[in-house]
């Protein structure tokens, strides 16, 4: 299991999760309008998920139907970033 950001981040960027987490897995650049965590860096530590001012954060296996797919979208933007950000754009 591994922590997911979703659509409740657009255009937030907090970055607080940036901050906590023991293990720098959470990432983003200028141009992106979430952040993503590294799914295989991750720890499951939980400390992102408290950090999140917008409760965007959460663990995969209890998501919302509705933000499954920011699963896909999050391990996207580690192998091809414009891919993922062409996808966080359907949900603007």
């Amino acid at each position: 299991m591994t922590y997911v950001i979703t659509e409740a981040c657009l255009d937030v960027k907090d970055q607080s999760c940036i901050e906590v987490c023991p293990v720098d897995c959470i990432y983003s650049e200028e141009e992106d309008r979430i952040c993503y965590v590294e799914p295989q860096e991750c720890i499951d530590c939980g400390a992102c998920e408290s950090a999140c001012p917008v409760q965007a954060i959460f663990p995969e296996d209890n998501l919302a139907r509705e933000s499954v797919q920011f699963i896909e979208i999050n391990s996207l933007w580690f192998k091809d970033k414009g891919a993922a950000r062409l996808r966080v754009e359907e949900f603007a």
